[in-house]
């Protein structure tokens, strides 16, 4: 099996795995070259640590094995930013099945070297905003019908916001809510509190200082109480006619 047969296999229902029989580049909406994509050294310990340096090893030591590591560790992570950053799940499956076509065409062109230095999680996920940025301006020249949907794990309105984006739990109330912030504000609240990621981290993926990232953090939380706050509440549960008091 293929790389590109792996990844076509776990993207079922993806409309960016359609395109994994032909070449995965598409002149019209690349806008950036994802060799390119840098990350600077990040020190990362505990199991992300372990992890990375793990998919790491694995893509220096055989490219196709190792991306099939890579994409097993980190395919969760992506496609749950994906998701909470566009709140489509459709989209989101398109957003992360074409940033794994990019990783592993850009990783084709790396060095060993490059490849045993490598930040995965941070370095994926720079290619995925890129790929929602391009999203984003192309949705600013069409107009918008499709409705938010619903995700599997529905938000309490009755919950604090930030404790609900820790729990990963998105929902169409919280989807909505996110597509209210900035683009870098959304970005830097979901990486934060979806993907986990610290803030230096972020500050790779975004390209900020680490002040900005947490300014845009505390911000867009901020916003997000109060845009929650405004939220009404769903009608009290009654019992129906006849049941248990």
């Amino acid at each position: 099996m293929t790389v590109t047969d792996h990844v076509r296999g776990r993207a079922t229902g993806s409309r960016a795995a359609a395109r994994l029989a032909g070449s995965v580049e598409d002149p019209g909406r690349a806008g950036y070259d994802d060799a390119e994509v840098n990350v600077p050294d990040i020190v990362t310990g505990g199991r992300a640590g372990e992890e990375a340096a793990a998919v790491a090893a694995a893509l220096a030591d055989d490219l196709d094995a190792g991306f099939v590591v890579l994409y097993d560790t980190y395919r969760g992570t992506v496609f749950s930013t994906a998701l909470r950053l566009c709140g489509r799940w459709a989209e989101a499956e398109d957003l992360s099945a074409e940033a794994f076509l990019r990783a592993y065409r850009a990783l084709c062109g790396y060095s060993p070297e490059r490849l045993a230095a490598l930040r995965p999680r941070a370095w994926l996920l720079t290619i995925l905003m890129n790929q929602w940025r391009n999203s984003l301006r192309s949705a600013a020249r069409r107009p918008q019908s499709e409705p938010l949907q619903e995700a599997p794990d529905p938000a309490d309105p009755r919950q604090d916001v930030e404790a609900a984006a820790a729990r990963h739990e998105t929902g169409r109330e919280l989807a909505g809510l996110l597509a209210e912030l900035g683009p870098l504000q959304r970005a830097a609240v979901v990486l934060r509190h979806v993907a986990d990621l610290p803030v230096a981290e972020i500050a790779a993926v975004l390209d900020l200082p680490e002040g900005t990232v947490k300014s845009h953090i505390s911000r867009g939380l901020a916003r997000l109480r109060v845009l929650h706050s405004r939220r009404p509440l769903p009608p009290p549960h009654r019992e129906q006619e006849g049941g248990i008091p």
